[in-house]
């Protein structure tokens, strides 16, 4: 059901002109939950999760993108009329410093890199970039495709648009490079929310319950992390929406996940199946 009321969701948001086209797109939504895992070649690693810890994590919270800066996890929520870059308190989920958006923006990925603040919005076409100090605002930029996921190798920008390509950019959006992904030949589309760890690029794959783990320099699919049954299912409400969210503490090691509207969020270890 939950698959089911985001796709819908987002069809009353788009023209009409694109309900035939994503009507489409939901069938490979549906086929490719499955086919991650089960249609590997066995070069590709398989990984299940070990929960180490949980925080609290605002239900409100649409989540878009997750990271840490400095040991300090900031988070970006979507929905029109609801978008919010917030700084947050790991212990409590609660936000202690907020910045609101225009209701005409979805808000999307968002990371930190040489002192600014990026933060893309899904399809108004636009960019916003922020002190990262002080969370002022600088500019705002014409953004050449859909935003989606944002993260950074701590030289480049590397964006998602919900295809299966990802791109290069520098602080200017200018792309330098693109990477399709791939699992064993196959392009995977629906690159959501992106974090670097250990050089290589995690991505959620919208709706579904798994993360791949992503070569940057070829776009191959290196790994695939199994996390049905993350948060279980009695704190699953109407609200509660599909997985999306991983955050690397470079500090101290550490990697969290959660999804959009969850209670939760998890401090997690990747176990090899």
């Amino acid at each position: 059901m939950i698959i089911f009321s985001n796709c819908f969701f987002y069809l009353l948001l788009c023209p009409v002109g694109r309900i035939i086209a994503l009507m489409r797109e939901f069938l490979f939504i549906i086929l490719s939950s499955f086919m991650l895992v089960s249609c590997t070649d066995g070069t590709v690693k398989e990984y299940g999760l070990e929960v180490v810890a949980e925080y609290p994590h605002d239900t409100e919270s649409y989540t878009q993108g997750l990271f840490f800066e400095n040991g300090q996890m900031y988070e970006s929520t979507g929905l029109k009329g609801k978008s919010t870059f917030r700084k947050v308190d790991l212990a409590t989920g609660k936000a202690l410093e907020k910045l609101s958006f225009d209701r005409k923006y979805f808000v999307e990925g968002s990371v930190m890199l040489n002192g600014s603040l990026y933060v893309l919005t899904w399809d108004s076409r636009c960019a916003f970039v922020y002190d990262a100090g002080t969370l002022e605002y600088k500019s705002s930029w014409r953004y050449p495709r859909e935003g989606w996921g944002l993260t950074t190798d701590g030289k480049e920008l590397i964006a998602s648009d919900g295809s299966a390509n990802l791109y290069f950019m520098d602080g200017n959006f200018s792309q330098k490079r693109k990477v399709l992904v791939t699992l064993d030949g196959r392009p995977i589309r629906w690159l959501n929310e992106l974090e670097y760890i250990d050089g290589k690029i995690w991505a959620n794959v919208y709706t579904t319950d798994e993360i791949l783990i992503i070569n940057p320099k070829d776009g191959k699919v290196q790994g695939v992390v199994d996390c049905r049954g993350l948060l279980p299912r009695e704190m699953r409400t109407p609200d509660t929406d599909v997985l999306n969210g991983i955050a690397y503490d470079e500090e101290t090691g550490k990697i969290y996940i959660t999804g959009k509207n969850w209670p939760k969020l998890y401090e997690i270890r990747l176990k090899e199946k």
